[in-house]
């Protein structure tokens, strides 16, 4: 949600497994409940507009195409305002497809669409993860797992223009 997703570097995508997602999701919504948004002239505002009105548009179709979807579903944020500003307050979206439209997509804005995997499928959300994209700016793997590191490096080694591990992506 830094730089409200405006940066190459940014997720919009990640992938869970379904043993760590309960954990994850909660420490998430915990450190969103945290972040402020409002005006860049206020240092402690995390969060500010997008950079225009077309990015603004662009961002809530995505949005407002999850709100009205049965393959996605929005679990944190969801609002937005042009009436002062282009806001988007920081969205997490649950997508149950992970060929969902905003798992293809470098949205380029305070969105995440997370996917949760079973475990034992960890090997073919790999092969996924190359696969539905044409492109990916920036990409990363969190492990503790030195073969799942080793395997996720070797397998994704073109999936990204940049691929960080063990390292946040922004």
């Amino acid at each position: 949600f830094e730089f409200q997703g405006q940066k190459c570097s940014a997720a919009s995508r990640a992938y869970l497994p379904a043993s760590l997602w309960q954990q994850i999701k909660e420490q998430l919504l915990s450190t969103l409940a945290q972040i402020k948004m409002g005006e860049v002239t206020d240092f402690s505002n995390f969060v500010n507009a997008v950079i225009d009105e077309k990015a603004f548009d662009r961002i809530t179709a995505y949005i407002d195409r999850v709100k009205e979807s049965n393959l996605a579903s929005i679990i944190a944020g969801g609002n937005y305002d042009k009436s002062k500003g282009y806001f988007i307050e920081p969205t997490v979206i649950h997508a149950i497809d992970p060929m969902y439209e905003t798992m293809q997509e470098e949205l380029f804005g305070p969105v995440l669409t997370v996917y949760v995997y079973s475990d034992e499928y960890f090997e073919d959300v790999l092969s996924l993860i190359d696969q539905t994209s044409a492109y990916a700016l920036t990409g990363c793997i969190l492990a503790n797992d030195r073969y799942a590191i080793s395997l996720a490096n070797k397998r994704l080694v073109n999936a990204a223009g940049n691929f960080y591990i063990n390292d946040k992506p922004t």
